[in-house]
């Protein structure tokens, strides 16, 4: 039942997430929060499956707040990607 709260967490911070990084025109409302929800539930499982107990405060950070820093750097390569392929087909259109 512990992973619900590590997931809810993700999920706020990565909601958090969404709206501190900017270009929020290029991408979905839902991939920052998304990610780091898909990736606290990963991290939780596994650390649990490695014997990391729920008293932790490893599991809880790494499972939350690393899961959070990965998908804010996940976003903003989704950003750059989106610019880039935004500005060379502009290029290509000669807008």
């Amino acid at each position: 039942m512990y992973i619900l709260l590590a997931l809810v967490g993700a999920c706020v911070l990565g909601i958090a997430a969404h709206f501190l990084i900017g270009g929020r025109e290029f991408r979905g409302v839902a991939v920052t929060p998304a990610i780091a929800t898909a990736l606290a539930a990963v991290v939780y499982t596994g650390m649990q499956w490695l014997g990391v107990g729920e008293d932790s405060i490893w599991l809880w950070l790494a499972s939350v707040l690393g899961a959070v820093v990965v998908a804010a750097a996940l976003t903003i390569m989704i950003v750059a990607a989106r610019r880039r392929s935004d500005a060379a087909a502009k290029a290509a259109l000669g807008i």
